[in-house]
């Protein structure tokens, strides 16, 4: 009997933090049908009527199918090129047991205490020369910047992966690069969805950057949104309407890659 209370209790606490979880996409929905007279005169409530007049407005302003474009290469190849290149280098220095590998190790974990407005100036005045910064200068570097994280991450998972299957995979003839694409690669995959989670949600939200590095033309989604906002007037309503059709590709993306996530990250947390 009071272990079922005790589970009653658990429950209606999981159904208020539910919720409270659930209350800012309430909020944006709802007032995203709202003019932006409704919005102030009534924050929590139900639309008086539903127009999609917001919607249309946000999807031109937003020039959305391009800003979706952008958004969309500039994460995919920048989580990419991040999975890629950190794990062979976390690889490389799991396997190499020399004094270098673990200082280059420890380089990279202090990298990630260095704050990004400390280089942001110096960096962009030096790539500011360069005319095609935009999105390869941008790509380029996120992934220095994520990097880090990333190598430190793949490191620590090759520790769990035994070095007689190296010995096993050279023994039958392949080299480092075979061994490391067929064998270990395969088995990496779990933190590789992590670091991929990981970079997405940074790179697909991130404003600064871009903000500092993109021309109005190649604008990702984020950076457009601050538009909505100008000196002297806030357009919630459209902004709301932005934001609601912002995070339609996110959960399309999350419906066809939730299988992956599931195993990835199940798969990590038994591991």
């Amino acid at each position: 009997m009071y272990k079922d209370r005790k589970l009653y209790v658990v429950e209606i606490f999981g159904i208020i933090l539910g919720l409270l979880w659930l209350t800012p996409f309430y909020m944006m929905i709802v007032n995203a049908f709202k003019s932006k007279k409704e919005i102030f005169t009534n924050v929590l409530g139900l639309p008086e009527s539903l127009s999609m007049e917001n919607f249309v407005d946000a999807f031109i302003d937003l020039n959305f199918v391009n800003s979706l474009f952008n958004s969309l290469l500039i994460t995919g190849i920048s989580v990419t090129i991040i999975i890629i290149f950190s794990s062979m280098a976390g690889y490389a220095l799991a396997r190499n047991t020399s004094k270098l590998s673990g200082i280059l190790l420890l380089v990279f974990v202090a990298a990630m205490l260095i704050p990004f407005q400390s280089v942001m100036i110096p960096l962009v005045s030096i790539f500011g020369k360069v005319e095609m910064l935009n999105r390869v200068g941008l790509i380029f570097m996120y992934l220095g910047f994520g990097s880090s994280l990333s190598i430190f991450l793949y490191h620590g998972a090759m520790t769990g992966i035994s070095v007689s299957l190296d010995e096993a995979a050279i023994i039958d003839g392949a080299n480092k690069f075979q061994t490391f694409r067929h064998i270990i690669f395969p088995l990496l995959k779990p933190i590789s969805v992590t670091v991929a989670i990981l970079n997405v949600i940074w790179i697909w939200n991130d404003y600064l950057l871009p903000s500092l590095v993109l021309s109005e033309s190649h604008a990702t989604i984020p950076l457009k949104m601050f538009y909505f906002f100008g000196q002297y007037t806030k357009q919630w309503h459209l902004a709301l309407a932005g934001l609601t059709i912002a995070i339609i590709p996110v959960i399309i993306g999350y419906f066809f890659a939730q299988k992956q996530i599931i195993e990835g990250v199940s798969e990590g947390a038994v591991k």
